[in-house]
């Protein structure tokens, strides 16, 4: 037996519930090989798979509520920070935005499976007003379905990733150092992509006092807004003269743009 199952085997469901609440909760700790660990122990019958289920969904629920709970108080500065924090931070208020809009609480039930999604759609759902009981009980089969999904297939391939295990400590330090590798090129490269698109934005990016500066000129300017509602709601501030759409609508309604100014997008 490997040291990660025997880990797991000594601490019981105590690693577990540790796991799945801090991966929930933002921290950087993976909880997926936990998970499929645990499969792999019940399929052995060292653990018992409807307990490890339970305790993981126990703590990925009560991680969420005290996300959705922040996200009712503080609104839209707490998806901001988590935003901020991610290595795509540049649509993700956007997309959970959009998410939301077109699924509801069916979002829920796959969050936990997109990436930047699992963290941000808790608070969302408390930023938006959704009932605290439509919340728990979609947010605890979403967490359902994810713990038993990745602890089903630790169960499925339990002998193959026991063969897994056993090649990874014959690697002994090279293999923490061939992850750790992987990891930073990977870590680099988001990094690089990141700070390209912010070049290209700041070579097309007009200041508020430019374009104040503009309009007492006199020029003649269109200034889209792309702001979703909810931002404009918590905001409550609106650009006089703007035309407002959500950036899914310009297709339909470009030819509400003119073309013959300059035309300026103003979005979260």
């Amino acid at each position: 037996m490997n040291q990660a199952f025997s880990f797991l085997l000594q601490h019981g469901y105590w690693v577990v519930f540790a796991f799945v609440m801090a991966e929930q909760m933002g921290l950087p700790v993976p909880s997926t090989p936990v998970l499929l660990a645990m499969g792999a122990l019940a399929g052995t019958g060292k653990l018992s798979f409807l307990t490890g289920v339970a305790i993981a969904v126990v703590a990925s629920l009560l991680s969420d509520s005290v996300w959705y709970w922040i996200g009712k108080r503080r609104g839209y500065s707490v998806l901001n920070l988590l935003c901020r924090i991610a290595l795509e931070p540049d649509s993700c208020v956007r997309r959970t935005e959009e998410v939301f809009d077109r699924f509801g609480a069916r979002a829920l039930l796959l969050a936990k499976f997109i990436p930047g999604l699992s963290t941000v759609a808790p608070p969302m759902a408390g930023l938006v007003g959704m009932p605290v009981l439509t919340f728990a009980l979609a947010d605890s089969a979403g967490s359902a379905l994810w713990v038993t999904a990745f602890a089903s297939a630790g169960w499925i391939f339990r002998r193959e990733l026991v063969r897994v295990a056993e090649f990874a400590l014959g690697m002994g330090s090279w293999l923490a150092v061939v992850l750790a590798g992987l990891l930073a090129l990977y870590l680099l490269f988001k990094i690089w992509e990141r700070q390209r698109f912010l070049r290209r934005l700041r070579i097309a990016r007009i200041s508020p006092e430019d374009l104040v500066r503009k309009l007492q000129a006199g020029e003649q300017v269109m200034i889209v807004d792309l702001r979703h509602p909810r931002d404009v709601e918590s905001q409550g501030s609106k650009l006089p003269g703007a035309l407002h759409m959500a950036p899914t609508e310009l297709d339909a309604r470009h030819q509400e743009i003119p073309r013959d100014r300059d035309i300026i997008l103003y979005c979260s």
